[in-house]
């Protein structure tokens, strides 16, 4: 029976390999196509397309894993079908519930894979690629850093701590310096709401002023930062919640709700991050009830073909799901579980008939 776990799980891999190796390439070239149009722009020239394209590559294999796996054990299930092998095999005493462990059991390197792309991998470059991305976009006077950036406007230097989605930045810190390099005036915000008109409103404000006579601190409630970046400017600079590791994206949720902000966008993030490995297994458990059941009635062509629609219909679905959430204010856990829930539920019942 190990020989013939073995002998499963390596078909499964190898179609597996193949798919992910295909859909990387070929999302690979449509991402090509999309970072095309914004050469040109600043100094961001051929070559750094290339270089952010083989940077993200880890994202698009992260992104890709679910579908890939479905599609990976349908074809390596089909095969052996079609050549009459699963038929031997439970001839020779091996149930189909055994089956299903031998691939599931392949699939937990999927599993793993997915769960370290996630975590150790991807966020580190996924941020690389942006933050080069971003300076060679933007205006030479900013420097990205790990969650914002720093910027220099004449002899004020600004510092962006968090650059938040839709128009948000928070943490943010003036340092206003005379024509000699001295600081005069200190200012930090708690928040700034970006306007269509290039003006940022600071709110929470704590302004310290310094002379000769000593320093003055003074708390306003709001101020207009006028003619400073724009919404587009910032969007490049906006690094996505799921570019962070887990571990970050809990930092970051916890400062944003000490400081009274919505947190739902990337605390869902987080719970999306932590379903990814579970949603692999799950299309893995997906793909049996494509095989069994149905081998001498349905080609190898035809099962790839409605795993495919499957995994496009799950694609959209999941992306239903996410904004409904937001839209809705669901708990992010339910939101980023419902998927795994549902493929399961459909494997369960399904399994009840071929079993």
């Amino acid at each position: 029976m190990k020989t013939l776990d073995r002998y499963i799980g390596i078909s499964f891999l190898r179609s597996f390999v193949l798919i992910i190796v295909i859909l990387v390439a070929l999302f690979s070239f449509l991402e090509l196509v999309y970072q095309l149009d914004d050469v040109g722009k600043g100094n961001y020239q051929i070559r750094d397309v290339l270089v952010f394209i083989c940077l993200t590559l880890p994202r698009r294999m992260l992104d890709l894993m679910p579908i890939s796996t479905l599609l990976g054990s349908i074809i390596a299930l089909g095969l052996l079908a079609d050549h009459d092998e699963l038929l031997a095999m439970q001839a020779g005493g091996m149930s189909i519930r055994r089956i299903c462990w031998s691939v599931l059991a392949a699939g937990t390197v999927t599993i793993l894979l997915t769960g370290m792309l996630a975590e150790m991998v991807v966020p580190p470059l996924d941020q690389l690629a942006r933050k080069r991305r971003a300076l060679a976009i933007s205006k030479t006077g900013i420097t990205p850093t790990k969650q914002g950036f720093w910027a220099r406007r004449g002899f004020t230097y600004i510092y962006v701590g968090k650059a938040l989605y839709g128009g948000i930045a928070a943490d943010l810190d003036l340092f206003e310096m005379d024509a000699k390099g001295r600081l005069k005036v200190f200012t930090h915000a708690r928040e700034a709401n970006i306007q269509h008109n290039d003006q940022w409103v600071l709110r929470d404000i704590t302004r310290k002023t310094f002379s000769e006579q000593g320093m003055a601190t003074e708390h306003l409630p709001e101020l207009i930062l006028d003619s400073f970046l724009s919404l587009d400017q910032v969007d490049v600079l906006e690094l996505p919640a799921d570019s962070l590791s887990s571990v970050d994206l809990y930092r970051y949720i916890e400062a944003m709700r000490e400081s009274g902000q919505n947190a739902d966008r990337y605390a869902l993030a987080l719970w999306r991050k932590l379903s990814v490995p579970l949603t692999t297994g799950a299309m893995v458990l997906l793909s049996l009830p494509f095989i069994f059941g149905s081998t001498r009635i349905m080609t190898a062509g035809k099962r790839i073909m409605i795993g495919s629609f499957v995994g496009i219909v799950f694609y959209f679905g999941d992306q239903l799901i996410v904004h409904l959430g937001l839209l809705l204010s669901l708990a992010p856990a339910i939101t980023a579980m419902t998927p795994v829930i549902l493929i399961s539920g459909i494997y369960l019942w399904q399994l009840r008939k071929i079993a």
